[in-house]
């Protein structure tokens, strides 16, 4: 009951307060005395209204959406048409063609020599006479062996073609005369290539073959013969001294005819002949 009564008095304050005019009627007084009306407010007194401090809302970053995902399915190219053919697929290069080697360096060429005086052994290539040839032509010889220098290196080869002018060829005059044959080499060949050569022949292996007796040699003969019938005619004194003289004379003449009757000189092929280099005799190889 305390309690109540603060309460209801309370209400009629407040009912009091709510219905009083301004400046009208008593002041409102509480059991005790007090007075409870309002005082009087000054509106034009400035109001010191602070608004509190808000705090903004915190905002939450939204993050970006993630990317799309990427296809690994190639598009469908559209199907190939009469008015739209397939292309051609790209050309593939051509592979770069492989350098090409530089040719080794040719080496540098070597003079070789064989000295002057050097003897060269040939064999002739054909048949020559007194008979078929005369001074001024030319026959040909091969090289039987090697020629070499100093080093032991082949200057001229064996089977290399030497060309021989006849200087010289004359017939056998008589028995005692062996006739002559002299030639000199102006070229050798080998290789497919040809060098000019001095040489003169020391030797040249021939042979001499009769002509038989002709006319010049019949007229010796025939002199033996009559200086024998005079010889027997003189010695005997008759005539059979004269016929066997005579005889004997022919015979004497004949053997005169056949020791002087002029022979050919024959070099056969496969004959040996040999020169002697008259200069210094070069090639590069």
């Amino acid at each position: 009951m305390k309690l109540l009564k603060p309460a209801i008095a309370l209400a009629l304050v407040a009912a009091l307060g709510c219905g009083k005019k301004d400046g009208a009627g008593p002041p409102v007084q509480d059991s005790t005395g007090r007075d409870l009306s309002l005082a009087p407010v000054d509106s034009s007194a400035p109001l010191h209204d602070v608004p509190a401090e808000s705090t903004p809302p915190a905002t939450t970053q939204t993050p970006p959406p993630p990317p799309p995902p990427t296809s690994t399915t190639r598009p469908t190219p559209p199907a190939p048409s009469p008015a739209n053919p397939p292309a051609p697929p790209p050309a593939e290069p051509a592979p770069a063609p492989a350098p090409t080697p530089a040719p080794p360096a040719a080496p540098s060429p070597v003079t070789r020599s064989v000295a002057a005086g050097t003897a060269v052994a040939l064999t002739a290539a054909t048949e020559f006479s007194t008979k078929t040839h005369k001074v001024g032509q030319t026959v040909t010889a091969t090289v039987a062996a090697d020629i070499t220098d100093a080093d032991g290196k082949v200057v001229i080869p064996a089977g290399a073609t030497v060309t021989l002018a006849i200087v010289e060829l004359a017939v056998s005059e008589n028995k005692s005369d062996s006739g002559k044959v002299v030639l000199r080499a102006t070229q050798v060949s080998f290789g497919g290539q040809s060098y000019d050569l001095d040489g003169a022949t020391t030797s040249v292996e021939h042979q001499l073959k009769g002509r038989g007796v002709k006319a010049g040699d019949a007229a010796k003969v025939g002199a033996g013969a009559a200086a024998g019938a005079v010889l027997g005619r003189i010695l005997s004194g008759k005539k059979k001294g004269a016929v066997v003289g005579g005889v004997v004379g022919a015979a004497a003449g004949t053997a005169v005819a056949i020791n002087s009757a002029d022979r050919d000189v024959v070099v056969s092929a496969g004959a040996k002949i040999v020169i002697a280099l008259q200069s210094l005799f070069s090639v590069k190889s």
